[in-house]
């Protein structure tokens, strides 16, 4: 099965009203191949759109127009009903455009919530998981009020399905120590649970069994359908128009992000060069895409494709072609970082060294020129601990050693290559690049650690290995259960959900107002963490929600595209 874009529009010559002119290159295939035995192609024809003014200007019109109409009637609402928006504007993956607004609305919010009285608890709960998403520390003890002396919900609360699923919603953002609101939470699953078992047919069942399966907090935006309850229409349908409109324009953003991708990896050549590897740079670019979705931030997602890339080409280089003399050799050299110190490599390493070389360096430099700094020596760092980490899963398999469980997972964070990835998103981004947020930066913080620790564990628990994919790597519950006989599959699984959980709390502490890296790479890692369920499902054999996200945003793309800019005459 193969999903088949072609970005080819024939025009008329003799229609001037027409908004599209392309011209045709050479053809650029890429591939999203996210096994080694199936292969999802996409396939491109290269093309430079150029759209006239009057075109750009009646959309770009058309999206201000939405926007002024949603500010307007933002500004008209009391500080409750914002609120209410805020949620709307942030499921709809469109906060990039009210920063300001909503930063006022909570810091409003944050204030009054001190001096109010109690309220219902679905409006205590929502309220607490707005501020703590937007870095706001809210004691769990507000929802005292709500519980008897048994830990049950008092009166007719556990009947108050609104109020179960904002309690529930807002226990996603627990916090280390906080074993009180996870227990409200399973609670309320509990809860929940039985009421769509009993209430089978009831108008909210769909809402409820969505938002346990799919929390706000723990997914993104853009691959989890939007259910707004609001019953304001005043403001709901402006806002879903002005979501709809940009999300037309951009899509167009992205399509032009994915051919820059696929050009720079045909221009690299290394699917020629290197036979054994990967050649999949749409699946490499659905990370930056899904963790950075602000459209400002366009050259960055396709500059942290390139890292991205070769960390699955050096990956698949340790995993499958070298043997331990040249792993070795091929990381001493990147210690080195010199090009006239690989001349005892394989051609194939010189040719991977080559590429990491020239692609680190132009990153560094870029980073230097606009912000001032120079980020090669952090850079290479990151891409050392990488290739140690490599190295020792590569040894371990060589000897046939399985290493303990605290072992593995120690160095199995690190080789995950998150790290890289976030430390070159830091310098990307280029703010508050400073010597005390690069000396956090180049010590592996806990906002990374969790991060990644969240990523290996997700896809040791969803599959151990894929059972598609070559290589040999080992897995967080084979060791488990060797340092403890006698523990069955299912602890071993339970075990590790719990380690997840530990994680995520971690993760939410550290994107507490108390970080004092900047708040946009705080969102960065909080999004990878939230992409790491997307990119590691597996359901048997198939990969079945990678090619429902891929087609999603590619191929329905293409859909939105045609709609918005096919000529009319």
């Amino acid at each position: 099965m193969a999903f088949s874009l072609h970005f080819v529009q024939k025009i008329s010559p003799n229609k001037s009203s027409t908004i599209l002119a392309i011209k045709e290159y050479e053809p650029v295939h890429a591939y999203c191949s996210f096994h080694n035995k199936t292969h999802y192609t996409l396939s491109f024809k290269q093309t430079h759109i150029s759209k006239t003014v009057k075109a750009k200007e009646a959309l770009h019109v058309r999206h201000a127009k939405a926007l002024g109409e949603v500010k307007r009637l933002f500004v008209s609402q009391n500080t409750d009903e914002r609120l209410s928006m805020v949620d709307s504007i942030q499921r709809l993956g469109i906060e990039y455009l009210f920063e300001d607004e909503i930063e006022a609305t909570l810091q409003r919010k944050h204030m009054m919530l001190r001096f109010q009285n109690i309220q219902g608890l679905s409006q205590v709960a929502f309220q607490f998981r707005m501020l703590r998403q937007q870095g706001y520390y809210i004691r769990p003890d507000i929802f005292n009020i709500f519980w008897d002396n048994k830990g049950k919900l008092k009166g007719t609360f556990c009947k108050e399905i609104n109020g179960l699923v904002a309690l529930f919603e807002a226990s996603q953002l627990s916090i280390e120590g906080e074993d009180y609101l996870d227990s409200a939470g399973q609670l309320c699953c509990e809860y929940l649970n039985e009421w769509s078992l009993t209430f089978h047919n009831h108008v909210q069942v769909k809402f409820v069994t969505h938002t346990l399966m799919c929390p706000i907090h723990k997914t993104l935006s853009r691959f989890t359908p939007t259910i707004i309850q609001s019953q304001n229409l005043s403001w709901t349908n402006s806002l879903q128009q002005l979501s709809k409109i940009d999300s037309q324009m951009v899509s167009s953003l992205h399509l032009k992000e994915i051919l820059a991708v696929s050009k720079w990896w045909k221009d690299l050549g290394l699917s020629k060069d290197l036979e054994f590897a990967r050649d999949e740079p749409i699946k490499w670019y659905m990370w930056p895409m899904a963790c950075l979705p602000d459209p400002r931030f366009s050259d960055k997602r396709i500059e942290l494709t390139k890292p991205l890339s070769l960390i699955y080409i050096i990956d698949d280089l340790f995993d499958i072609y070298g043997n331990i003399d040249q792993l070795t050799l091929f990381t001493e050299a990147v210690k080195r970082w010199d090009l006239a110190s690989i001349e005892q490599l394989p051609d194939c390493m010189k040719v991977c060294f080559k590429a990491l070389y020239d692609t680190t360096s132009e990153l560094a430099l870029k980073t230097h020129l606009k912000t001032g700094w120079n980020p090669l020596s952090s850079l290479i760092k990151s891409w050392i601990k990488l290739l140690n980490a490599f190295l020792q899963e590569a040894k371990w398999f060589a000897s046939g050693h399985v290493p303990t469980s605290e072992e593995y997972l120690k160095n199995a964070i690190v080789s995950t290559g998150v790290h890289v990835i976030l430390v070159h998103a830091f310098f990307c981004m280029g703010q508050d690049i400073t010597n005390k947020t690069v000396s956090i930066i180049d010590d592996f913080p806990t906002i990374i650690s969790t991060t990644a620790t969240i990523l290996r564990l997700c896809d040791d628990l969803e599959g151990d290995k894929d059972a598609n994919c070559e290589g040999n790597d080992g897995s967080y519950s084979k060791c488990y259960m060797k340092d403890n006989p006698g523990v069955c599959i299912g602890q071993t699984r339970e075990h590790m959900r719990k380690q997840i959980s530990d994680a995520w709390k971690q993760l939410n502490k550290e994107c507490l107002n108390t970080n004092e890296l900047p708040s946009s790479f705080t969102k960065l890692c909080l999004n990878a963490a939230r992409m790491v369920p997307i990119m590691y499902s597996y359901d048997g054999n198939t990969p079945s929600k990678l090619q429902k996200y891929v087609k999603s945003l590619l191929y329905d793309d293409c859909d939105i595209l045609q709609d918005i800019y096919s000529p009319t005459f």
